[in-house]
């Protein structure tokens, strides 16, 4: 990977990470703003459970800051855009579809069946 493709993933993922941030910071004020209680039970309840679907896509979104920031990392290392498992080289497709990939699709599959699997017990 050249210079010019390496600032172009920086920018990127700098990017994802603002609008993630931004959207963020809107959600929180609007969480806060709805502080209402509101005096019918069914009104209540989906009130509750969009706050909880909401804070959970956060938190989802949380750790994808996360993964940003150890992609940014990779770049200053220049370890970006390689495999974490073998060391070859990711594609710029692949890169260009998921900034913060670190698997190739197969292993990536493996990892999420492994998961699902103990997540089932």
């Amino acid at each position: 990977m050249n210079d010019r493709q390496r600032e172009y993933f920086r920018a990127k993922l700098l990017s994802w990470k603002d609008e993630i941030l931004r959207e963020s910071k809107l959600t929180l004020q609007a969480l806060q703003e709805e502080n209402v209680n509101h005096p019918d039970l069914a009104d209540r309840a989906s009130s509750e459970t969009d706050r909880a679907i909401e804070l959970r896509a956060r938190d989802r979104q949380r750790k994808l800051i996360s993964k940003i920031d150890a992609a940014l990392q990779r770049i200053e290392d220049n370890t970006y855009g390689y495999y974490e498992e073998t060391g070859e080289p990711i594609s710029l497709k692949r890169l260009e579809a998921r900034p913060i990939a670190t698997l190739s699709v197969e292993a990536q599959e493996r990892h999420e069946r492994r998961e699902k699997v103990y997540r089932d017990e």
